[in-house]
């Protein structure tokens, strides 16, 4: 046994002693027919609110108002009838969202906060472990175990104290990561990527050193067999590059904190829904999450904030899995473009540059930006031809008509060291 394995598999035991059993099951039922996945949804599902009645006070509260009992939730369409969990809701009710019932083991949680307000929760070992079980499953599908060399895109901190704490957690779990894009730090990376199995974390971080790595003709890695893309969008730009220079598809793994892991890539293309793990509705296309497996601190029916798009049920994967194709994560909901007579979902930026991919086959890493009423800068990374220039100015005429003004700088604002959006509204 290799140190790197022993080493994952002594943490594993210490810190997470029922995900080899949850790993078991997910590799199982991953072979199952839709009606198998359903029903053990609705198992898991009346387990949960059964749990939510008798020890949770929040949903309490919100079944006697809605008139739920045990007996309200027969098929998992009944789901709907509890009523939507808002971001705001969950910030301002942490405490009374807890469940009463104590577990042997618990982990605290908590979200980054880069898109509101920081979350922290209590959640137990088993709902933990089976979040690393659906990662670990996903892995498989591509041969990758997790204990492989990786290396790492990530936030990290500059001050020496948890830089170094960094580089001793990553030694302990076989990773590398990148600190800076200096000359002399990305060609030392670059190096390590040659021993690596698989890449993984912010797609903007994977993109930038896959265009460095070439730019500066440093020597690409040869045996990766998965780069993974998580936390924030995988524009079209990204993924030939990142195929040219890393060997293989940029991949994605859609989740959150508080939800867990909601959706992960296949090798055939499609993202399936990690359904004994989640149930995941489209409402005015919007997403709203029920984890089936968190009962420290039980989320149903909670809006995350991204609009998505679902496949229908008949749509099939030929890679053989029956569970629920996720066929866009299609952007953040909540800031709103103001034109100078009518305001706009930022999701129009999605369709505009959707449009010229899909299209003109024009793909483009953008960043938007508004700082007056009427007005929106747009930074485009790639050079663009005047043809080019043309057709993007078309698309956004066509969803803003004559009420934005607009620029189209070259050039895309970006963080380096953390999650990036698409669009910033200063007003």
């Amino acid at each position: 046994m290799g140190i790197a394995k022993f080493i994952y598999e002594l943490g594993e035991r210490l810190r997470n002693p029922s995900l080899r059993s949850h790993y078991a099951f997910l590799k199982k039922s991953e072979h199952w027919s839709v009606s198998d996945l359903e029903a053990y949804q609705l198992s898991k599902l009346k387990e949960l609110i059964s749990h939510c009645i008798d020890t949770v006070p929040y949903y309490q509260n919100i079944f006697i108002q809605s008139g739920i009992s045990e007996s309200s939730i027969e098929t998992l369409d009944d789901l709907k009838k509890i009523p939507v969990l808002s971001k705001n809701q969950l910030l301002e009710n942490v405490s009374q969202i807890h469940s009463t019932k104590s577990y042997p083991k618990e982990f605290l949680a908590s979200t980054s906060g880069t898109t509101g307000d920081s979350l922290k929760f209590q959640r137990e070992e088993s709902a933990d472990s089976f979040n690393r079980a659906s990662i670990m499953r996903g892995y498989s599908w591509y041969g990758v175990k997790p204990w492989d060399r990786n290396g790492y895109f990530w936030g990290f901190n500059f001050d020496w104290k948890a830089r170094l704490k960094t580089k001793l957690l990553d030694a302990l779990q076989n990773r590398f990561r990148l600190f800076s894009y200096s000359p002399e730090n990305l060609k030392d990376f670059s190096k390590k990527l040659r021993s690596a199995t698989y890449v993984h974390g912010y797609s903007s971080m994977i993109y930038q050193t896959a265009k460095l790595i070439e730019e500066r003709s440093l020597e690409p890695p040869k045996n990766l067999k998965m780069v993974k893309g998580t936390s924030e969008k995988i524009y079209d730009s990204y993924r030939d590059v990142v195929k040219r220079v890393f060997g293989v598809p940029i991949i994605s793994e859609y989740g959150a904190t508080e939800s867990g892991i909601i959706a992960f890539e296949c090798p055939h293309g499609n993202m399936h829904v990690n359904m004994e793990g989640v149930i995941v509705e489209c409402v005015d296309h919007r997403i709203l999450v029920t984890n089936l497996q968190l009962f420290k601190f039980p989320i149903i029916r909670y809006e995350l904030g991204d609009y998505i798009e679902l496949a229908t049920k008949n749509e099939t994967c030929s890679c053989g899995m029956k569970h629920q194709i996720l066929k866009e994560v299609t952007g953040r909901i909540g800031e709103t473009i103001r034109g100078f007579k009518s305001e706009y979902p930022s999701l129009y930026f999605y369709y505009i540059f959707k449009n010229l991919a899909s299209k003109h086959d024009v793909k483009l890493t953008y960043y938007v930006e508004q700082r007056e009423v009427g007005k929106l800068d747009f930074f485009i990374e790639e050079k663009l031809a005047s043809s080019h220039q043309n057709l993007l100015k078309k698309e956004i005429s066509k969803y803003f008509l004559k009420d934005i003004d607009y620029t189209i700088n070259r050039g895309k604002k970006s963080s380096k060291n953390g999650k990036s959006k698409s669009f910033k509204s200063y007003l």
